[in-house]
């Protein structure tokens, strides 16, 4: 289970700041605490509540093997995802959204592989081969790719969810992982509509230290999922191979033919051995003795 929230910790880190009231959008009510100098305050039990819930969610989604894509291109929430996505070992995007980046993924899907083109044509030499001004436009095509998709190279399919830092900035991203039914959790402030995610978390997206408060939190909770994942796949292995063990067929003890179950072999068997004589052990060790004699 992912660890509590204490509403403590986000007063501390201003999550409790919304917009000026002008600003404001009306869904965004049952979440909104009070206003004070013209700016909403948000409610934090309720934010410490759906962090607990998006939390639980994001660790399912993680354990079941799925990536979590984080999206955010504002400047004060760049650094911060980028280094929790990185730890949660999630794709991420904090550049420009590519558009397309989910509805036309197979699209997005070439833009990669025409990285790692270039980059074995440095490996091979190829590269070598080219004129000054085309190695130029090599470079220039390979650092931009890098910089808009380097983060989710090694995404091979679509992910399982997104997370989202201010869903108005990045409608986008919102637009597209609707229209493909892809689980949606956000950070939503008080000029957001909330109905436009599955998951939201009521929070300033604004500061810093309150990205960095709500981010941190799900990507540990993301790390544990992952956690769960390799010691399930552990034990399935090693309940494996007890079965195979125990399912292996057992070498018989004694050597030798099996006897026969048939009635009439049975008794000729009994008849052999009432014919052959059985030695004792002193007349098999006399009769040895006495070969030697000989």
């Amino acid at each position: 289970m992912a660890n509590k929230v204490e509403v403590k910790e986000l007063l501390d880190a201003g999550v409790h700041f919304g917009h000026l009231t002008r600003r404001w959008n009306p869904n965004m009510a049952p979440y909104i605490y009070m206003e004070r100098n013209g700016i909403h305050i948000i409610n934090l039990y309720k934010s410490a509540a759906k962090m607990e819930e998006s939390g639980e969610a994001l660790k399912k989604i993680a354990a079941s093997g799925r990536k979590i894509l984080f999206v955010a291109t504002k400047k004060q929430a760049k650094e911060i995802v980028a280094e929790q996505a990185e730890k949660a070992n999630m794709p991420y995007i904090t550049e420009r959204w590519p558009g397309g980046m989910l509805t036309n993924f197979v699209t997005i899907r070439k833009a990669i592989k025409k990285m790692a083109s270039i980059d074995r044509m440095k490996k091979d030499g190829t590269f070598n081969t080219l004129s000054k001004k085309e190695r130029l436009q090599v470079d220039r095509l390979r650092a931009k790719l890098e910089k808009n998709l380097g983060s989710i190279a090694d995404m091979t399919r679509l992910p399982g969810a997104l997370f989202v830092v201010d869903i108005t900035r990045e409608h986008i991203a919102i637009k597209e992982a609707q229209k493909l039914n892809i689980p949606i959790f956000a950070m939503v402030d008080t000029n957001s509509d909330p109905r436009e995610v599955d998951y939201l978390i009521p929070a300033n997206d604004d500061a810093s230290k309150s990205i960095d408060k709500v981010v941190s939190y799900v990507s540990d909770a993301i790390v544990e999922g992952l956690s769960d994942r390799k010691s399930g796949k552990d034990s399935k292995k090693a309940d494996k191979e007890n079965k195979e063990e125990k399912a292996a067929p057992k070498m018989p003890k004694a050597e030798g033919e099996v006897p026969s179950k048939d009635a009439s072999d049975q008794k000729a068997m009994s008849e052999a051995k009432n014919d052959v004589k059985l030695e004792s052990k002193e007349e098999t060790l006399k009769k040895a003795s006495s070969n030697e004699e000989e």
